[in-house]
């Protein structure tokens, strides 16, 4: 079914055990605990909901139950379009691979986008600088972009990144020349494989610490002003017991029904089953189908009575 053909969204949608928006919500708050659980000071970590193709309705439900306010897009389009129908309190960070071409528009038009987490070049930097200057200059009260310098830790040529030993290079060329943006930390994704298959430390997130060390000491900043923005739905714990202050969970990638009692209790143990608890967002469909509802902006709009951003 195309996302137009979707009928309209219900709180009562969802497993038939509880109705959507509050399922969404108690999923949500599980995740919470737990990542207050393992944290090294209550409040310490930072959870992005993960909403890539999801309802723009299911996020102003977790948003409304909750007061969750940051979520993360991969796609700059998607998130142009949840931002122009959903609440301004929200905070969006972009944690996909961005375009050059796209960053200015994106810092421009989106006031509420409070990071950018996936900038590995001084031009995409530059490009940021330009968008957020642009809407500063009638906008005064807007603040600052947020940005993070991603990093390769894995060596893998799938992942984006700048490689560690470029890390400290970019980090001072957006201190220096980007006076619109917020130097807020480092981010990586590692190798899953080696959070899951190793008693050890995943060595990824180790390299991140050490490299936000070194740029910290290049820059001459304290490394506890650099965040660590690591660990996704798979090896957050891990990447939480490690020092991360920022954790991108991805609620679709887990699978219905499925219990966080069963993830402890040794119920799921697969990639196929439930990988850290119940699903909050349920499955994803297809890029294709999940483009913004027409009619959903003015009905989310008409909900909350304030348009997102133009």
């Amino acid at each position: 079914m195309s996302t137009d053909q979707q009928p309209p969204f219900s709180s009562e949608q969802g497993t038939g055990m509880l109705p959507r928006a509050q399922l969404l919500a108690e999923n949500l708050q599980t995740v919470l605990r737990r990542i207050d659980s393992l944290a090294h000071s209550p409040n310490s970590v930072r959870l992005v909901a993960v909403s890539k193709l999801k309802p723009a309705t299911d996020i102003l439900a977790i948003h409304e139950r909750t007061g969750h306010t940051h979520f993360g897009e991969n796609y700059s389009q998607e998130l142009l379009e949840k931002a122009a129908s959903l609440p301004t309190a929200i905070n969006w960070h972009f944690i996909g691979a961005l375009q050059t071409n796209k960053c200015k528009h994106l810092a421009e038009k989106v006031p509420n986008l409070w990071a950018v987490e996936s900038v590995d070049t001084a031009k995409k930097a530059d490009a940021l600088e330009k968008g957020r200057a642009a809407l500063l200059s009638t906008s005064p009260s807007t603040p600052k972009l947020r940005v993070y310098v991603q990093v390769n830790t894995s060596g893998e040529e799938s992942k984006s990144g700048c490689q560690p030993t470029a890390a400290s290079a970019l980090a001072k060329h957006i201190l220096a020349e980007c006076k619109h943006l917020t130097l807020q930390g480092l981010m990586t994704i590692g190798a899953i494989a080696r959070s899951q298959e190793s008693d050890t430390p995943n060595e990824d997130f180790l390299t991140l610490k050490r490299v936000r060390d070194e740029v910290a000491k290049e820059v001459g900043i304290h490394s506890e002003e650099l965040e660590l923005s690591m660990g996704m739905s798979e090896d957050f714990e891990q990447a939480v017991g490690l020092g991360a202050s920022n954790v991108r969970y991805d609620f679709s990638s887990l699978s219905l029904g499925c219990r966080w009692e069963d993830y402890r209790g040794g119920v799921a143990n697969s990639h196929d089953a439930c990988r850290v608890g119940t699903t909050i967002f349920g499955q994803r469909p297809l890029k294709k189908d999940a483009a913004v509802r027409r009619g959903e902006a003015s009905e989310l709009t008409a909900q909350t009575g304030t348009p997102g951003p133009s």
